[in-house]
This record gives C-alpha cells, structure tokens and sequence, in this order.
C-alpha cells in the first residue's frame, strides 16, 4: 500500500484526545474527506472533527476520547492512501514525491532533495549534495528544468555559487 504524507502530528490539544497537525498539504481541508487516515504509516485512524487555527489543523479522532490514548501520535506523521490523494494540477506535485529525488545538474547527479520548505512566493527544494553540504533551490523555471517523478530525478540547471 503506498502512502501519502499530509500531514505531521505536532502535539495533542486538550484532555479530550484532539491532535494538532501541521499540514505538508496546500490542501488542508481534506481533513474533512471521510478516507482512512494513517498515523506512522501502520495505525488506521478516522477524523470525525476539524478546526482550524492559525495554520493548524485541530482534529477528533473516531475511538480515540482521552489525551491518554493520542498522546504516542506527537512527531509522528498522518497520511492517505496513494489513491485518496488529492489530484494535482498541472506542474504540482507532492511534497513526498519530490523528498528523495536525485538533483541532476546538465547530467551530473549533485546530490539529493532533503526538504520542501514551504514558501509564499515560491516553494524552496533543500537539498543535500553528494560532499554533505546543503544548499536550496527555489522552485522557478530558472532552474528546475524537468521533474521526472517515475525515475526520482530533478533535472535543474544551477548558477555559480548555488551548489
């Protein structure tokens, strides 16, 4: 079963057994989908109550009534099943997909995608390259040239002093 990630539990809210949970989706109101949500890729979870807040999203959870019983969800992640995924336009794609990807430069693979920071303008790809040393991309034309999500590789052109 291939899962997607939507999702990272940051703590519990209150006594009641309600999570607050930090969207990796520019989609986050696809909590209120009825789909089986996954806590750490093994646990199946069903979302009965959302909120949102200051970027947050606050859920109830079917089953799970005490601070006790959500309490082992902190720093985990939630995800959906590949085929409950949200469709994507055009050029968009999930942040799981893109974590991972080789970074080919003119065919030279430079390094690998570490994390998609989420930006207002534009998302930014940090990447570690093959030496362990970090540097980012901003997700533009400029420099992503192709993403070839079947083979895990970002085709990128980069300028002086990026790498």
């Amino acid at each position: 079963m291939n899962l997607i990630k939507v999702g990272y539990i940051t703590n519990t809210h209150g006594i009641k057994g309600d999570i607050k949970i930090y969207p990796l989706t520019e989609y986050p109101d696809r909590f209120e989908e009825d789909v089986d949500f996954y806590i750490d890729e093994k646990i199946r979870v069903n979302i009965t109550k959302v909120r949102y807040n200051r970027g947050l999203v606050y859920v109830s959870l079917k089953g799970y009534d005490n601070i006790n019983q959500v309490l082992g969800f902190k720093d985990k992640y939630i995800y959906v099943k590949e085929e409950d995924a949200v469709a994507l336009p055009e050029d968009n794609y999930f942040i799981s997909d893109l974590v991972g990807m080789e970074v080919v430069d003119r065919g030279k693979v430079v390094g690998h995608v570490e994390e998609v920071l989420l930006n207002s303008t534009n998302d930014i790809y940090r990447c570690v390259a093959k030496d362990g040393r970090e540097f980012m991309i901003p997700a533009v034309k400029a420099f992503i040239k192709e993403i070839d999500v079947k083979n895990k590789k970002l085709h990128v052109e980069l300028i002086e002093g990026m790498l």
